[in-house]
Formats: C-alpha cells, structure tokens, sequence
C-alpha cells in the first residue's frame, strides 16, 4: 500500500530518482526508484538519514527550537528531502539538482499525511 503513494509522488516529479519510508531504527518499510536510476541506493540513503535525522532532531529538542519536521540534504549530484511522519518514521525522496526543489516539497507535502494515514 505504501508503494504506490511513494511512485506516485515520485512518477509526477521531473528529475525525481528515488523514494523511501523509513523507520528511525534503520530499517525500510517500503522504497520506490525510478527505472533507470538504479545507481542511487536509496536504502543504503536512507540507513544513513536514519542516523543523521535522529541527531538532528536531538539537537533541536536541546537548542528548545521545537520539535523537528523536515530536513533538506543537498549535495553535488542528489538533494534529498526529508519529512518526519511522527517519532518513529520519516519518508525521503531523492531528487536530482535539477529538479523542481519547490515542486518536490510541495509533493512531499501531499505525500506525509497519505502516509501517516497508512500507518
């Protein structure tokens, strides 16, 4: 069920590579990429997101800036958008620089409380 919202957003964004559910331990519930964007291992992204994200969201608790709800990593040849869904999972997409960053945000948007319905 969470595959096809996750292809969905990632089937209506031009520049688009890869989506993922995430769990905070590490673990995928459910990924999608874009035929031919096999190069990107978005598990592998997102195993490492996991970790990232957890500190980030410590560090905010502790600077008393509020809870942490999204995250932007962008780099070189990929930009990835994260949105924390509650204290347990967050969803990532993986876009090229390229890409509509603003049109990505706002699909992610749409995607997190599709998702959180779900779980």
């Amino acid at each position: 069920m969470f595959r096809d919202s996750l292809q969905r957003m990632v089937d209506r964004l031009a520049g688009a590579v890869a989506d993922i559910l995430m769990g905070f331990d590490g673990i995928a519930v459910e990924s999608y990429a874009k035929p031919g964007e096999e190069n990107v291992d978005i598990q592998t992204v997102g195993m490492e997101l996991a970790h990232a994200v957890a500190q980030m969201r410590k560090a905010a608790e502790q600077l008393d800036v509020g809870r942490l709800r999204e995250l932007t990593l962008k780099a070189d040849n990929l930009v990835v958008l994260v949105i924390l869904l509650n204290e347990e999972y967050f969803v990532a997409c993986a876009v090229k620089p390229e890409a509509s960053f603003g049109k990505a945000r706002y699909l992610m948007r749409l995607l997190a409380p599709q998702i959180q319905a779900e779980l």
